[in-house]
């Protein structure tokens, strides 16, 4: 998926201090902040938001201690992230912005939403980080961050030839651009791991705009958490999209994509109405 440089322009901001790096596509349409996760940048997700530019102002951020943004020693919990997002808003003047997210974007953008309010449009949240306390104690305990230090000492090559191995019906593009994120990832980004995470059923009763989570067969938020959080707040719909696990921006990305675009066009429309 061409990264189309005739529709992308790069930028930073300074918020809280740092320097917050981003790729965006401009014009005189309803601004689209899309947050990566854990380990990657704002150039991954390119060809989740392919079909998107051409409707929304879309901002592909890199969060602090990943790609271009500023490296902090501490300060990377959601409410760092988030605090992150919403100057980001702020700086670029951004009006009635949709936020959305992936992964550990996802719950930042769930955070940020909280923040902003009724001055958000609508949220996305694709397999965010809706996890239990059990869960989260032992993500943190894990090797996680051992493994990224230790890839920190490959090649990126190898680490390009180990991702095609792994992933080979990923694009040889978007690849690049997930070795090249974990390569530009510092380790101080792994303190996002630190329990508790915020309590996401709270945030999701306290949403007020309309939201879509958008979950794979095989990722983390699972059938049952998704119907338990439509439930909590009549504004939150959600779609399975089958044969997909956590990476479904990545795998799917055509297919998420368009079910993004279908709900934001009625959003946009509810808020108009």
């Amino acid at each position: 998926m061409s990264e189309r440089p005739d529709v992308w322009s790069s930028g930073t901001c300074r918020t809280n201090g740092i320097d917050i790096h981003y790729r965006r596509t401009g014009g005189d349409k309803p601004p689209l902040v899309v947050l990566h996760g854990l380990i990657g940048s704002g150039a991954c997700l390119l060809p989740l938001v392919h079909g998107l530019a051409d409707r929304f102002d879309v901002i592909l951020p890199d969060a602090r201690g990943h790609g271009g943004s500023s490296a902090p020693d501490k300060g990377y919990l959601y409410s760092d992230l988030a605090g992150d997002v919403v100057g980001l808003v702020d700086a670029l003047k951004l009006d009635a912005p949709i936020l959305a997210g992936h992964s550990m974007g996802g719950m930042t953008a769930a955070v940020a939403a909280r923040e902003l309010g009724a001055a958000a449009r609508a949220l996305v949240l694709i397999d965010p980080t809706f996890i239990s306390p059990e869960w989260q104690r032992e993500v943190y305990e894990s090797d996680v961050a051992a493994d990224h230090r230790l890839s920190l000492q490959s090649t990126r090559d190898a680490l390009i030839d180990q991702a095609r191995l792994k992933n080979p019906s990923r694009s040889n593009e978007l690849i690049e651009h997930l070795v090249d994120a974990r390569l530009h990832t510092n380790l101080s980004a792994f303190e996002v791991l630190t329990p508790p995470n915020p309590d996401w059923r709270e945030l999701i009763s306290n949403i007020p705009v309309p939201a879509l989570l958008l979950i794979g067969d095989r990722g983390v938020v699972s059938l049952d958490t998704a119907r338990e959080l439509q439930s909590l707040n009549p504004l939150l719909r959600y779609e399975l999209i089958s044969d997909a696990g956590h990476g479904l921006p990545y795998d799917k990305p055509a297919q998420a994509g368009a079910v993004m675009g279908t709900f934001l066009e009625r959003a946009i429309l509810v808020g108009a109405g």
